[in-house]
């Protein structure tokens, strides 16, 4: 489902919002909570995070884990009976999107079964989604770590796959006390550092959508030869 989570705070760096929107290309976004819960931490940090990602001038397709629920993986069902429509619904949702949000609870140092299996689902198709697809990862957890341990173990899979996992993570500790009634954070420093993450990490995707020189910067940056698609300069 979609969702409008607009806002009217000015932005730290001196610009007003509407300003900041005004000035970016289109880039869509698929974000969702990697928790099943529905009073969820991270789910309510990822409601703020798409409130931030559209008051900077990006499109949200907004989901909840309920909307990807998969069977364990079985290669015998999926070549027997198909892809479920969990994985079905996810990969046609990421491959309309330039770029993937994640909050992700931690469990047991790592991140969720659910969200690793969908992901293996994920990874049989073709086009694989998330090869070449950036994504941000965020966490919250009433820990004093913030789910950081189950962040650095998502990026396995997910750079495995070749997802451009943005550098820096969002870890919220003592999150079950860190939201006001508004849904934002009460911390002003942890507030300003999630909006300059995501803005960040939107100038990312949107040089990479928009700007081939920059795709080719990025691409030689990892080491990898340039293709005829991002070799391209204007």
């Amino acid at each position: 489902m979609g969702g409008q989570f607009g806002g009217e705070n000015p932005m730290s760096l001196g610009m007003t919002d509407s300003s900041v929107g005004s000035q970016r290309e289109p880039i869509r976004f698929l974000m969702f909570s990697a928790s099943l819960r529905a009073a969820s931490l991270n789910t309510r940090l990822i409601r703020l995070a798409a409130e931030r990602i559209e008051v900077n001038g990006g499109t949200v397709d907004f989901a909840l884990m309920h909307d990807f629920d998969v069977p364990s993986f079985d290669q015998d069902v999926q070549e027997g009976e198909g892809f479920p429509a969990g994985a079905e619904a996810f990969c046609s949702r990421l491959n309309k999107t330039d770029a993937f949000v994640i909050a992700s609870p931690e469990y047991n140092a790592s991140f969720p079964g659910a969200l690793k299996n969908l992901i293996d689902w994920a990874s049989r198709y073709r086009p694989q989604p998330f090869n070449a697809r950036h994504g941000l990862l965020l966490s919250a957890s009433p820990s004093m770590v913030g789910g950081n341990r189950g962040l650095w173990s998502l990026r396995v899979p997910l750079e495995h796959l070749g997802a451009r996992v943005f550098p820096d993570m969002f870890s919220l500790a003592q999150a079950q006390q860190a939201f006001d009634g508004d849904g934002g954070l009460v911390n002003a420093q942890l507030a300003d550092r999630l909006d300059k993450t995501i803005v960040a990490f939107m100038d990312l995707v949107e040089a990479d959508t928009h700007y081939h020189c920059a795709k080719k910067a990025w691409f030689e940056y990892l080491g990898e030869p340039p293709t005829a698609e991002t070799a391209r300069e204007q």
